[in-house]
């Protein structure tokens, strides 16, 4: 039988679709925020066989919990679970904006629907895809000990290893700024040794971040005349943004909160007012972690104003340096830490991913200085991996100095996004600095969009794959096993979305997709 097609011009060319085609970008909301939920279930049901736990954990000895992480056939369904569910999650986050090309009133509805359905799971959700917040626990038990984090490490209290702290991190001063400890410390005094109590507790901190960015992204979306729905559903809708800041439960969550929040309140109001509020906050933003110090100098340039003259803007960059110090001096005097979280940022120096341009530059330098040279690979690796960070630290700078006033919040996510994409090590949650801070100006349907969630679809398929907990004292089934099985699902189900899902395949296809959404509109 023929199917009838309909032939819509668009700048001044046309397309021919079928109109069944429809099917696949309208309809009710519903069925794909039902059917995320669903995906978002299985990760959390996923994560009691495969997700972190501490050694000296209660939960452990559950009884409908030991043959989900002890038996093979247990160990097995739970990372199926993760993989499917994680990816069912990317799929319905797609679907949600092809259902709502109007991003009108309705749309913040469902928006909102779907973000509070799609992670109150993992609210309860085993931690996934990191041990970090196994580390902040430990931290803060050092702070409770009264002893200098900056100074010893994890390994100083007694238990450490049963608290789940990663061994590769137990001599390592924590990267942290003085207010996030003082959290940590809150945590541990609070939760005692229960360590699951501590675990949620700084879970509900990460939320705490996210609900700020929650509530500022769309704020600074109208700003910058950007439909602030869809800057929504961009970001915290975003499964990545989910599994990082809430499931695996990481600080950066509030670091990047507070940032937003001060960038905010420079950008809205450029004056005496928003230039203090917004210093205040990214200072509170650097005391979580401090990369965020990246931003400040953008803060001073809002503050400026809008035709500053060169003279003016260092006035106001030095103005912003002075309360940034004070303010931090007056943390470090509070806490008796000082500044040692300077010291502290050579932390995570050494360290390369095979993904990150840097990284892999790194990684084959190493092998041929080592092979050719005779040279220790450790050592080409590590000049490589600083020279790609000076590269960051210089594009930023230079961001600074370059670009027109309107696009200032741009180049601050422009900043951050060169120091980390210059960085021997990305991980997948560094990109959730800078995204939201690209997303409010902007990112359009088409080539961008595509490339968003192509992106989102790579660090969701690593991160399912990356770190998974599987018991040691399984003769038949290991990590790698695990790890293994997690990537050929995840890979599978996104070649499916990519190829052959009647809905998806559109991401590739974007006269395709315009056309449809034409008729739509």
């Amino acid at each position: 039988m023929k199917v009838k097609t309909t032939r819509v011009k668009k700048g001044g060319s046309s397309h021919r679709y079928n109109p069944s085609h429809l099917n696949y970008v309208t309809g009710s909301p519903l069925r794909t925020i039902v059917f995320g939920t669903i995906g978002s279930l299985l990760m959390m049901f996923g994560s009691f066989g495969v997700g972190w736990l501490a050694s000296a954990s209660p939960l452990n000895s559950i009884e409908w919990i030991i043959p989900l992480r002890y038996s093979v056939k247990g160990l097995v369904a739970s990372v199926i679970m993760v993989a499917v569910g994680g990816m069912m999650m990317c799929r319905e986050w797609l679907r949600l904006s092809q259902k709502m090309p109007l991003w009108d009133a309705s749309s913040k509805k469902w928006t909102w629907a779907a973000i509070i359905a799609w992670s109150l799971p993992q609210l309860i959700a085993f931690p996934l895809f990191s041990r970090d917040i196994f580390s902040y626990f430990a931290q803060g038990r050092v702070m409770q000990s009264g002893l200098n984090p900056y100074e010893f490490g994890v390994s100083s209290v007694s238990g450490f290893f049963q608290y789940g702290a990663d061994p590769m991190w137990a001599q390592s001063p924590p990267p942290y700024g003085p207010v996030f400890l003082w959290l940590e410390e809150l945590v541990a005094t609070l939760a005692g040794s229960n360590v699951d109590a501590g675990i949620y507790m700084l879970r509900g901190l990460a939320v705490a971040g996210c609900l700020l960015i929650a509530v500022y992204v769309p704020k600074l979306a109208r700003l910058h005349d950007i439909n602030p729905t869809r800057a929504l559903w961009l970001v915290v809708a975003n499964p990545l943004f989910i599994a990082q800041f809430v499931t695996a439960g990481h600080n950066d969550a509030l670091m990047t909160g507070f940032m937003i929040a001060g960038i905010y309140y420079a950008a809205r109001w450029r004056n005496w007012a928003g230039g203090i509020s917004g210093v205040t906050l990214v200072t509170l933003a650097v005391a979580v972690k401090p990369i965020a110090i990246v931003v400040l100098p953008f803060i001073g340039l809002l503050w400026a104003g809008r035709g500053a003259n060169w003279m003016r803007r260092f006035i106001f960059w030095a103005i912003s340096g002075l309360i940034f110090i004070a303010e931090m001096a007056l943390m470090g005097w509070m806490n008796g830490l000082g500044f040692g979280w300077i010291g502290a940022l050579s932390t995570t120096e050494g360290q390369y991913i095979w993904y990150a341009p840097v990284g892999f530059v790194a990684w084959i330098g190493g092998i041929w200085a080592h092979n050719t040279l005779d040279v220790p690979s450790a050592e080409i690796r590590e000049h490589i991996g600083s020279f790609g960070k000076l590269i960051g630290m210089g594009l930023a700078t230079l961001l600074m100095f370059v670009g027109k006033d309107k696009h200032l919040i741009k180049r601050a996510g422009f900043a951050l996004g060169c120091v980390v994409l210059f960085s021997p090590m990305i991980q997948s949650w560094y990109l959730l600095w800078f995204i939201p801070l690209i997303a409010v100006a902007g990112i359009r349907t088409g080539h961008q969009l595509d490339f968003y969630f192509l992106t989102t679809l790579f660090f969701m398929i690593y991160a399912i794959a990356d770190q998974l907990s599987v018991s040691p004292y399984l003769d038949d089934f290991d990590t790698n096993m695990a790890r293994l099985i997690a990537a050929i699902i995840s890979i599978a189900y996104a070649s499916y979305l990519l190829f052959l899902d009647p809905a998806t395949r559109r991401v590739l296809r974007t006269r395709r997709r315009q056309s449809v959404f034409d008729l739509v509109i």
